[in-house]
């Protein structure tokens, strides 16, 4: 629980990062001032050995020299107390020592080390055998004894003795150690101090990036993260990079969320409409074949056959708009394509004005064709497009009254052909101009029987024009007609 903030992890990781950075700083520096200190002692000690085995015989007959070495031994405790003097015969072995009974525990040193020291050969401090203690290595000075001309042994000086034999010794009796352990301490505080500021200012803009988007998980992916107290700056690090991409995700979430509802909303008015309009002409025709068989008997030949009429318009009725639902899905396919060619629009769209004149002559309306001369041919599905003609002319007659007028025009672009269908007929308000091209959209709210429409045919001809990369536009005032328009791009 503790560990759980970023932060503290940071903090708890950078603790341990400074500690072991520390306790190796103390330790380094414990060792090279141990090692300066034995050099420099080793250097100022370097002929001591010399010194003494010249002035003084040590060795008398090959046996050590008792009464000089205890004159020896009382000068040397007098002024230098700290050294331990040692002599050994050829082989290592140790025949005198000044240091107290039992305090030596070998019986022989390493001659390797003193012949690497008279050598000079290598880099001070050579360290070498020291036989109060196993295993452990000491500064020293040495020098060869003579006897007759001959060597008889060695004289072994250990510097140092046992005042540092343990690290905190040499720290408690040293000035310099002393300040390098407490400047060690104060640096891990202060880099500790230092490094938790820096981490916690470093780390804010994760904070705000982890309240933001727990905010916005709060708020049900409504409302998008906004990180307004981050100034970012065009060219900043990683992180500026990733809240910028949080904002932008999460407007892209909220959007995608509002479509889902809307799209939804949509589902459930669609489920209604198509529950509505094929629950009216099914129950009619219902209602009807249901009237022929128990009243067959009673029902003279022409309310039979009025009945059966207004039955098989319903299931017609009925057949249309399975059809076109049928269409529209097969439209709003992911895979569906239009099959592009080259055709001329306006041989078309006088072929498609033709089928549609008896029945506007029926209805006493005028319906006329505008054509340019030597229209270019257009890219496109030709089927497709006979559908897009089909329903808005439809559309025109169902929305006319008798005597009105349907123009149907084709006009010549740039670089493509408009084609505008335009009534006189109902007209339709502003604000339903939005709606018309969804799916089961009626300008009439009470969705009666006057006009026969499923709403569907606008919705048809709107996807096959984006099939097309087009679009249908609308101009209307109610009462004064409508006019639908769309364009194709021409053959270049």
């Amino acid at each position: 629980m503790i560990l759980r903030s970023l932060n503290r992890k940071i903090a708890v990781t950078l603790f341990g990062l400074m500690g072991l950075l520390s306790v190796f700083y103390i330790v380094a520096a414990v060792q090279s001032t141990q090692l300066y200190q034995q050099e420099i002692q080793q250097k100022l000690n370097l002929t001591l050995a010399d010194h003494i085995a010249e002035d003084i015989p040590l060795l008398s007959d090959g046996t050590a020299n008792q009464e000089a070495l205890k004159e020896l031994f009382h000068t040397l405790m007098i002024v230098n107390p700290s050294i331990e003097l040692y002599l050994v015969d050829t082989t290592g072995s140790i025949l005198a020592f000044n240091a107290p009974p039992g305090k030596v525990l070998l019986s022989e040193i390493d001659l390797e080390h003193v012949l690497d020291f008279l050598d000079g050969g290598k880099a001070l401090p050579i360290k070498g055998t020291d036989p109060k203690s196993r295993g452990t290595l000491k500064a020293f000075s040495a020098a060869p004894v003579y006897e007759n001309g001959q060597l008889a042994g060695y004289l072994y000086i250990v510097l140092g003795g046992e005042n540092y034999d343990t690290v905190v010794e040499m720290i408690r009796d040293s000035y310099i150690l002393r300040l390098l352990f407490w400047i060690g301490i104060a640096a891990f505080v202060l880099s500790l101090a230092a490094g938790l500021v820096s981490f916690n200012w470093l780390t804010r803009r994760i904070r705000q990036m982890s309240a933001g988007v727990a905010a916005f998980n709060e708020s049900q992916f409504e409302a998008a993260i906004d990180l307004q107290r981050w100034h970012r700056k065009s060219n900043g690090d990683e992180i500026d990079a990733m809240g910028t991409t949080i904002e932008k995700m999460s407007q892209v979430i909220v959007e995608q969320f509002r479509q889902l509802r809307q799209s939804d909303i949509t589902r459930r008015e669609l489920i209604a409409n198509i529950s509505h309009d094929l629950r009216t002409p099914l129950t009619s025709m219902q209602g009807y074949l249901e009237t022929l068989q128990i009243k067959k008997n009673d029902l003279s030949t022409d309310d039979q056959n009025k009945y059966i009429e207004l039955a098989i318009k319903h299931s017609k009725r009925l057949g249309s708009l399975i059809s076109d639902l049928f269409e529209l899905a097969m439209l709003e396919n992911p895979d569906s394509v239009a099959n592009i060619e080259q055709f001329s629009l306006a041989e078309l769209v006088q072929d498609v004005t033709k089928k549609f004149e008896l029945k506007t002559s029926q209805k006493k309306l005028e319906l006329s064709c505008i054509l340019p001369q030597d229209a270019p041919f257009v890219h496109g599905d030709i089927a497709m497009i006979e559908r897009v003609l089909e329903n808005l002319i439809e559309n025109a007659i169902k929305f006319s009254n008798e005597g009105g007028t349907i123009r149907i025009s084709v006009t010549a672009g740039e670089s493509s052909l408009e084609v505008r269908v335009a009534d006189t007929g109902l007209g339709i308000a502003t604000d339903d101009i939005p709606k018309l091209f969804q799916r089961f959209y009626r300008v009439d709210k009470s969705r009666s029987d006057r006009i026969e429409s499923n709403g569907l045919g606008l919705a048809i001809a709107h996807r096959i024009l984006q099939l097309h990369d087009s679009t249908i536009s609308v101009e209307s005032m109610p009462g004064k007609g409508s006019c639908f328009s769309f364009d194709l791009p021409t053959h270049s």
